[in-house]
């Protein structure tokens, strides 16, 4: 085969390449496209008769009433313990079950597929959902909301898990196995020191998003500032409301400003 067929080759590949590329890229759009069609995202009259509704809802909403910013207070440390709390029975849960879930630490195929089976269907329920059926079990308060908010994320963190697992170099797991450690053994000096940058990561981001999922419990019963946020929609006073979601805003920037400084300060 001379160079010159060569080359023909290579170009034709990468034409075929580019080619799936776009069709890929086009199907993507064009799936885009359906999806905002069909729920009415290009429904323009529908846009131009909401602008009067939004206009007075804004005019409602400015300047934000911040006169029981004291009753706020304690609301706002319950959705911040909420998210703690939640975050870290989730982590406490999700580790051993990202380990059953690792094809490279699992004990065997059978318990893979249970243990991914069943994170999948813990995932699969919104946190908002829990919510409802954890008030309607254990009653109003932080409680319902924190085992919402593990019991979702135990799926989601499990799998965010076992994925870094999976995707460890095999190298040092071969070579403690040769040397006759046990699983935890190569479980704990193989296996945990590779990824546990990676697991850090992964909570501290579950945590920031726990703090904005905990408010939205509290609409549900699941007590903190969402419960706040509630009593004042229901109330329909929407000066309260933007006052809320004002201070809402503000311990977010808070939170996530906390989780960049121990990001960089665990690595």
């Amino acid at each position: 085969m001379t160079a010159s067929t060569n080359f023909d080759a290579i170009l034709a590949d990468q034409r075929r390449s580019a080619l799936r590329g776009a069709v890929l890229v086009c199907s993507i759009v064009a799936i885009c496209l359906l999806s905002l069609w069909i729920t009415g995202f290009f429904d323009a009259q529908r846009f131009i008769e909401s602008g009067p509704a939004i206009s007075q809802l804004a005019s409602e909403m400015v300047p934000p009433n911040f006169s029981r910013w004291q009753t706020w207070i304690r609301p706002l440390f319950d959705t911040l313990a909420m998210s703690i709390a939640g975050t870290a029975l989730a982590v406490i849960f999700s580790l051993p079950l990202a380990l059953l879930a690792a094809p490279n630490t699992s004990p065997h195929p059978s318990v893979y597929f249970a243990v991914r089976t069943l994170l999948a269907f813990m995932r699969s329920v919104p946190e908002i959902i829990l919510g409802v059926l954890f008030v309607a079990a254990v009653g109003f308060g932080a409680l319902p909301g924190v085992l919402a908010l593990a019991l979702h994320s135990v799926g989601m963190v499990g799998k965010f898990y076992a994925e870094a697992i999976e995707h460890v170099d095999p190298k040092p797991l071969e070579a403690a196995r040769a040397a006759g450690a046990s699983p935890l053994q190569v479980i704990l000096h193989a296996v945990l020191p590779q990824v546990l940058p990676q697991l850090t990561d992964v909570t501290i981001y579950r945590w920031e998003y726990h703090f904005r999922a905990s408010a939205v419990l509290g609409i549900v019963g699941a007590g903190g500032i969402g419960f706040e946020l509630m009593a004042a929609l229901r109330l329909l006073n929407y000066d309260q409301v933007s006052a809320i979601l004002l201070a809402i805003l503000a311990c977010v920037v808070i939170v996530d400003s906390i989780g960049a400084y121990l990001r960089k300060a665990l690595k």
